[in-house]
C-alpha cells in the first residue's frame, strides 16, 4: 500500500515538509558527512518500495520504484547514486513485498545482509496502520520491538552500511485530496482499500471524524518511533525528518487503478523528497 506526492519535489516543498514534521515533534534530518557514494543498495518496504500499480494494473513495478528503479522518469536513489558512481550495484536488491508490514522486516534485513548492501533504504508502516478497521492496526509496541529486530540484523550483519529510514506518508491527506470524487470514493469501498481510515469517505459526522484523526497519530507515533530508533542505531543510520509525511501531494499524483498506491510521478517525488533528505551523494 502507499500514497503518493506531485510532479517535482521542489525546494520550497520540502522545507515546507520538515517544516510540518518539527510542528509535529520529529527532528528534521542532522547535517553529517556521508562518506563516499555506497557500491550497492537494497530497498526493504512494502508495495511503495515495489512500485505497485506504477506502470500496470495491479502488478509491481519494481522499475520505477522510488529506491532500486531504473527508470528515469523517476530518478530513483540509485540512478542518482549512479550518477556519482558508475559501478552501484542493487537495481535488482528490491527486497521489498507488497503487503509487507514491519513484522516483515527482520526477515528483509536478513536478504539485505546476504547481499551485503552498502545502503538501505526502508519505508515501512503504512500497512500496519492501513488496515480493514481501526482495532486491526498494529499496536506503537509491536512496530517498535519489529523494527528494532531489523535494525539489529543490518547493524550486525551490515557493520558499514548506510540505512535510511523514510518517514510513513500522511494517510489522512489521502483521504482529504480524494473523498470528493466519486470514482476514488468507488474504488476505496469495492476493494475494502486503507478501510481504518477511508470508509466512509464523505462522511463528515463526528465519530468518522475522529476515527481518521486517530488512525493518522498512529502513523504519526509510528514515525517518532522510526526516528527514535534511528538515533539509538547511531551516525550509519539517518532519518528523513518527517518530510515525506509533511509532504502535501495532490490526487493526481495517485494511481486511478486503486486511488491509493503512487503512481509514476508520485514515485519521482518521492525519490527526490526521501534522497534529498537522506545522505545527500
Amino acid at each position: 500500500m502507499s500514497l503518493t506526492w506531485r510532479g517535482s519535489a521542489t525546494l520550497a516543498a520540502l522545507t515546507a515538509a520538515v517544516i510540518t514534521a518539527a510542528q509535529l515533534g520529529t527532528a528534521a534530518p542532522a547535517a553529517a558527512a556521508p562518506g563516499p557514494p555506497p557500491g550497492s543498495i537494497a530497498s526493504m518496504g512494502d508495495s511503495i518500495s515495489r512500485g505497485f500499480n506504477a506502470c500496470g494494473w495491479y502488478v509491481d513495478c519494481p522499475s520505477r520504484s522510488f529506491s532500486t528503479g531504473t527508470d528515469s522518469a523517476v530518478n530513483s536513489h540509485y540512478l542518482r547514486i549512479k550518477a556519482v558512481n558508475a559501478a552501484i550495484n542493487g537495481h535488482n536488491l528490491n527486497d521489498a513485498k507488497s503487503g509487507a508490514k514491519v513484522a516483515d522486516m527482520p526477515g528483509q534485513a536478513a536478504s539485505a545482509v546476504s547481499q551485503g548492501a552498502a545502503y538501505v533504504t526502508i519505508l515501512i508502516g503504512a500497512n500496519d496502520a492501513c488496515t480493514s478497521s481501526e482495532s486491526s492496526m498494529t499496536s506503537v509496541t509491536a512496530f517498535r520491538a519489529s523494527l528494532d529486530s531489523a535494525l539489529g540484523t543490518l547493524k550486525s550483519g551490515l557493520p558499514n552500511a548506510k540505512v535510511l529510514l523514510i518517514s510513513i506518508p500522511d494517510i489522512k491527506r489521502l483521504w482529504q485530496v480524494g473523498s470528493a470524487s466519486s470514482s476514488a470514493r468507488t474504488v476505496w469501498s469495492l476493494f475494502g482499500v486503507c478501510q481504518s481510515m477511508l470508509a466512509n469517505p464523505a462522511s463528515t459526522s463526528a465519530a468518522d471524524s475522529a476515527r481518521r484523526d486517530r488512525v493518522r497519530q498512529r502513523v504519526v507515533d509510528f514515525n517518532a518511533q522510526l526516528a527514535a530508533a534511528c538515533a539509538a542505531y547511531g551516525e550509519s543510520c539517518k532519518y528523513d525528518g518527517g518530510a515525506v509525511f509533511g509532504y502535501q501531494f495532490n490526487l493526481s499524483q495517485v494511481s486511478t487503478w486503486d486511488y491509493f498506491h503512487p503512481n509514476t510521478s508520485g514515485q519521482a517525488v518521492l525519490a527526490s523528497l526521501s534522497y534529498a533528505a537522506g545522505y545527500g551523494w
